[in-house]
Order: C-alpha cells, then structure tokens, then sequence
C-alpha cells in the first residue's frame, strides 16, 4: 500500500530525512518512532504531499505523490497532533465541509451517520466544537481522517492530553480500524505502540534503525542481556562479586527470599555472555547458584538500546570530521554562506567540513 524508495529531504546542510526506504502491506498497523528531531513529522509530511523531498520516490497504491498528489490526498486520511478543527463550527457542520473538501461521493447522511457510530460521536454531533471536551475534540479529528473512507490512516499522537478510560477507547478504535485500512501510528507513548501495531519502525537522525515485528523487536537492541538470579550466600558479598565482574554492567539485590537465597537482578555488558563465569565465580565461593531466569527487555529498554546505538557511530564520525576539517581562513560564517548559496550538487562537498557546530 505504501512504498518509500531512497527518500532523502534536507533543509540546507541539515539532513532531515537521510536515504530511507521501507514498505507498508495493505492492513497492517505500523508504528513509527523515533525522538524529537528524528525525521518522523518529514517523513509523514511528505507522504502525504505536504512537503517535496529533495530525492526518492513514495507511492500510495501504486500512485506516486509528485505525479498525482490530488489523488494520493484522496486515499489518505491523516490526523496531526493538533487536530485541523473550525471551533466555531458545531460537529455536524465541520464534518459536511471536511466531506464536501474532499468530494466524496458516497450517500452524505449514511456516510457521516457511520463514522459517527464508529467513532462514538453521535452524542455531540449536533454540539459547538469550542464546547467539546479534549477527547471529544480528539474523535472529531479522526472521524475528519475517516471521511472518504480513504484505504490508509496517518494518527500522530493521537492520544496526547487524554485520560486512561479515553486512551483506552482510542487504543481499541485503532485496532478497529487496522481490520479495513492501513495505519501508521506516530507516538511517544511506547506501551500504546505495543498495545496496537503489528510492525515497529524506528527512525533516528533521519535513518531507519530498527525495522521488526512488535513481538520480535528485542532482536533490534542485540547485545543487552538482563536475568534475575538467587543465590544462597551472604548478600552483601554476593552483591559486591556481582558488581566488580568485568561482563557485569549492573547489578543490585532484589527483595525476593527463599531460604538462605536471595534475589539478583543483573545486566550483563554488551555483546557478552557472562552465564558460565558466574556460575564459576560462585562455585569458586561455595556460593549455589539455585535460579537464573533471562528478562524480556521492556520496549523502553529496546528504544533507548537501540537510538544508542545508533548515535554512537555518527558521534564518532562527527568527531572525526572536526580533526579533519582544514585550517585554512575559512570562517564558519562563510562556510554556512557558501552552502546557503551552493547548488544540490556543491553541498554535498561542502556538508562534510561542518561537522556538527552550530
């Protein structure tokens, strides 16, 4: 249904947007995450015609958004952040205008009458928008996206500002809704993706870092192993081999007993194995390891482990690019000057000696 190939924008020097390609299959419910700044806002803005990019190619249903850009609008439903909502307006009336914008031909009354049951907003349909509370507002925002009845969905942050039972309720009309359309989920809140999409992307500096299944992507953040453990012995000593191990990077007591035995979560450092050598280490003591059980890395852990991961290299690259860069008289000025004025082609020579000052 969609399909992004090579997309690259870029604002001046800044690259927002850096060489990403990925598919959505019709139907699916993916989750978009990345921090502030990453590219995700780009990325949506441009699939739905609101931005150019500088390169690549996107298609919606075999349609490409530079050819026909009319027609890719009419296929998608979007909701920003902030709702696009007339205030004065009362539901009903925002909802015939939002109708009438996109030309839809589908019986008006019929039509409007079921996005409203859909979206649970029959009760307010006839109410002043500026008088609707915050989730109210919220569901008049996606019935808006629903109009059309367009094949793909775009929610970014669609539950920001609501409360639990609200949330909820939101959570369960995105599951509805993934059974007819495809739906991109844009979010900070990292259970809600766990709680409805098939598919997690993960897009960082622009890039795409990780690209997994919801139940498979503990395989993204390789290398971060957590376990609990008990061990019969005195704690405090236990405790303090635990935590002077050089394949330990963390460890602290947990208030779970059994007999002489006490509890241990425990971090392993990246990319090591340290199972066998504390088994050792506690035979050594005489201390019994009796229980050592691996923990499933929350999708907070996944996301961090894996935005680390991939700032580090570019970190290092840019640190290389400052020792590289040459002496000669050329001040920072005239270097954001020369690629203010430089060609597509020139900035690509010129982007490297900026490294990454202000």
């Amino acid at each position: 249904m969609i399909k992004i190939d090579h997309l690259v924008k870029n604002y001046g020097a800044n690259c927002a947007v850096d060489d990403i390609s990925f598919e959505i299959a019709r139907g699916e419910i993916v989750g978009f995450l990345g921090p502030n700044g990453a590219g995700k806002s780009t990325t949506m803005n441009i699939l739905t015609g609101y931005l150019s990019s500088t390169a690549g190619r996107v298609t919606v249903d075999g349609i490409n958004v530079l050819d026909d850009p009319l027609e890719v609008k009419r296929r998608i439903g979007y909701l920003p952040e902030q709702p696009p909502l007339y205030l004065d307006m009362t539901v009903e009336e925002y909802l015939i205008f939002v109708y009438n914008l996109k030309g839809c031909t589908f019986n008006r009354t019929k039509h409007l009458e079921e996005i409203c049951e859909v979206v649970k907003i029959q009760d307010v349909y006839h109410r002043v928008i500026r008088n609707l509370s915050k989730g109210y507002r919220q569901r008049v925002g996606i019935a808006q996206a629903l109009v059309g009845n367009p094949p793909v969905i775009i929610f970014d942050e669609p539950t920001v500002g609501l409360d639990p039972k609200q949330i909820i309720e939101i959570r369960n009309l995105i599951r509805t809704l993934g059974k007819d359309h495809t739906v991109i989920l844009s979010t900070h809140i990292l259970q809600e993706v766990q709680a409805v999409c098939d598919r997690i992307l993960i897009i960082n500096k622009g890039r795409i870092v990780a690209d997994e299944r919801t139940e498979n992507i503990n395989r993204a953040a390789e290398g971060t192993r957590r376990y609990e453990a008990m061990i019969c012995g005195p704690q405090r000593e236990v405790l303090n081999l635990l935590r002077n191990r050089p394949d330990i990077a963390f460890a602290e007591a947990l208030p779970a007993r059994d007999g002489d035995a006490y509890g241990y979560r425990i971090e392993a450092k990246p990319g090591m194995d340290m199972r066998k050598g504390l088994f050792r280490a506690l035979a050594e003591k005489g201390w019994p390891l009796i229980g050592l059980e691996a923990m499933g890395m929350s999708l907070e852990d996944v996301f961090i482990s894996i935005v680390d991961q991939a700032s580090a290299p570019a970190a290092k690259a840019a640190k290389g690019d400052r020792r590289a860069r040459p002496s000669g008289k050329q001040t920072e000025h005239d270097i954001a000057r020369s690629i203010l004025d430089a060609t597509a082609e020139e900035q690509k020579k010129i982007a490297p000696y900026t490294g990454d000052e202000d």
